[in-house]
């Protein structure tokens, strides 16, 4: 049974909220004080024993992830950083990302489908974009409310800092990185092609973080990148088992974690991680559109 972070006790009907994706009440979705009578109850105690046993399991494949993970983290750190003068070659189809025509032409509509898509959505207050990058979507966020972009290297920043400024918008920006613990509860997060550069291992434990990010009835929303071969750049090479070699201009390559969760399973992962109102839809082919609110 999967890790949920918000659950109804499988015994006795209450609602409870775990505290960290560690918390052995989400493993078994007892409350603590069901839990306390697993030594009465044949029920309680096999739940219990199957739950460590299913929680050390996913503790053991996150070992073998975290193993790769700092070097793969100051890859992509570098990657972006060299990136960031060609970036928002990605969005405007120039160089290396156009793919004729054809193809160009549906990712320039998708693309407005997805800002019309945030747009259209309840966002104000106080707002964090967390991977802001380039700042692509930034003004649209900071004319919604306080905003504050997040990104773990100063070059993309420096980048959506200028985008702003043209906009006539204000921001706070810093750099940060996204797995940074919140200082604050905010209404609402914002995360732009960030999902894709989390395994599936560590997804739950980002949502779950996500999730204390925002105060009650605040709201998560994503875009991402769907698998579509004519999404990156003409010699994209596809992920092989969630790691991708990146080139940038120059030559240089990095190792980056690149996954496509498909919206399903994003959708559920939301649920589990206690989001309330989730929807993850495709604009077609490129993009990922996904929401949730905590309740």
């Amino acid at each position: 049974m999967p890790f949920r972070a918000s659950f109804a006790c499988l015994w006795c009907g209450s609602d409870h909220t775990t505290r960290g994706p560690d918390d052995l009440e989400g493993w078994t979705q007892l409350c603590p004080e069901c839990i306390g009578r697993a030594g009465d109850n044949e029920f309680l105690r096999f739940r219990l024993h199957q739950a460590l046993a299913e929680r050390a399991a996913a503790a053991e494949r996150s070992a073998a992830v975290v193993n790769q993970t700092p070097d793969l983290d100051r890859q992509m750190v570098a990657y972006y950083e060299a990136r960031a003068p060609e970036y928002d070659d990605r969005y405007l189809r120039r160089g290396r990302y156009s793919h004729g025509p054809i193809h160009d032409a549906a990712w320039h509509a998708e693309l407005d489908a997805a800002g019309r898509w945030l747009d259209g959505l309840p966002i104000r207050g106080e707002i964090v974009e967390l991977a802001a990058g380039t700042g692509w979507w930034s003004p649209l966020l900071a004319s919604k409310g306080e905003a504050s972009l997040y990104d773990a290297t100063e070059a993309p920043l420096a980048i959506a800092r200028d985008r702003l400024v043209a906009h006539g918008l204000r921001a706070h920006l810093h750099v940060r990185d996204a797995w940074a613990e919140p200082d604050r509860p905010v209404d609402a997060l914002f995360a732009g092609f960030w999902l894709s550069h989390v395994p599936p291992e560590r997804l739950p434990a980002f949502l779950a973080l996500a999730r204390r990010w925002l105060r009650s009835g605040g709201l998560f929303a994503f875009i991402d990148s769907g698998d579509d071969p004519q999404s990156g750049t003409v010699d994209r090479v596809a992920p092989v088992e969630g790691v991708s070699v990146r080139r940038v201009a120059d030559g240089r390559e990095f190792r980056v974690v690149k996954v496509h969760h498909e919206p399903a399973a994003l959708a559920q992962a939301l649920r589990e991680a206690g989001f309330e109102t989730v929807s993850v839809t495709m604009t077609g082919r490129f993009f990922v559109l996904g929401v949730g609110r905590v309740g």
